[in-house]
This record gives structure tokens, C-alpha cells and sequence, in this order.
């Protein structure tokens, strides 16, 4: 096969930093779109979005020319910039985040899921979401690590 074809779905959460709420409804839909141009600029389609006051989901691509630590770096530095540049001062994100696969058939309830998140928070916390996907994937943690 001559060309090289990708399509790679990943759900992204990371959080502020020490979970503090600052991502405030004056500023959710600005920053998605934000983001949304960023992703789109490195060749990441974003299918969902939603930033709570304290975490972020993204939904999208992963481009086959660059790396998930790459593409979470990009969004995370321009994004932290540009919400210094709206009044959030002392806006940081923490420096880990969380990556998992979907699959494609998948990828309309996870939509779902980033959609539900004010509803979603409502009766659970932000950490034991997070616990939860480390448990269905199946990935290693150490709580001491995990937060910051």
C-alpha cells in the first residue's frame, strides 16, 4: 500500500492544576473552540469537547505523524497561555494526563459521555472518575503520582 492510513480515536482528561476550579462558564465555550483550532491545526479532529471547572475530556484523532504526549503538550501549552491571556492569571493545567483508546464503535457514546459531564459531576468526583477509567483500562497507577 503506497499510502499510510490512520484513524485513532482518543478520550484525553487531564485536570487543572491541583484540580482548582477555574475554568469558569464565562470562558468553557471560548476555550473549547480555542482548542478545537488548535487540535485542527496539527491535524486533530475533535468530536467532543468539555471543559468542567477543574478537568477537560477531548474526544479526537490522534494525527499519524505525531505522538499523544506530543498532541496533549501542543493543547495544554496554547491553551494554558491563551486562559492567562483572558484574566486567569495564575492558570495551570497539572503536568500528567490521562489517554485511552476508542473504538470506533464507541466513539458515539463516549460523545455521550463528555456531553453528561455537568449531570456526570453532580453525584461523582473528578478523582474517582479518573480511578474508574485507570480500572476499566486497566492501567497502573500510584495515587501518589497521579495528582497534582
Amino acid at each position: 500500500m503506497p499510502q499510510s492510513l490512520a484513524k485513532v480515536y482518543l478520550h484525553n482528561v487531564f485536570s487543572t492544576k491541583y484540580r482548582v476550579p477555574l475554568i469558569t462558564d464565562a470562558v468553557r465555550d471560548d476555550l473549547h473552540s480555542y482548542i478545537i483550532g488548535i487540535l485542527s491545526n496539527i491535524g486533530s479532529y475533535v468530536n467532543e469537547i468539555y471543559a468542567n471547572p477543574d478537568h477537560i475530556h477531548i474526544l479526537c484523532t490522534l494525527p499519524r505523524t505525531i505522538t499523544i504526549a506530543n498532541l496533549i503538550s501542543k493543547t495544554k501549552t496554547s491553551s494554558s497561555k491563551w486562559l492567562k491571556k483572558q484574566g486567569i492569571a495564575n492558570f495551570s493545567w497539572q503536568d500528567g494526563y490521562g489517554s485511552f483508546s476508542v473504538s470506533a464503535s464507541k466513539v458515539d457514546v463516549v460523545r455521550k459521555y463528555i456531553l453528561n459531564q455537568p449531570v456526570h459531576h453532580k453525584k461523582e468526583a473528578f478523582q474517582d472518575e479518573l480511578r474508574k477509567y485507570f480500572q476499566e483500562y486497566k492501567v497502573e497507577f500510584d495515587e501518589r503520582y497521579v495528582w497534582d
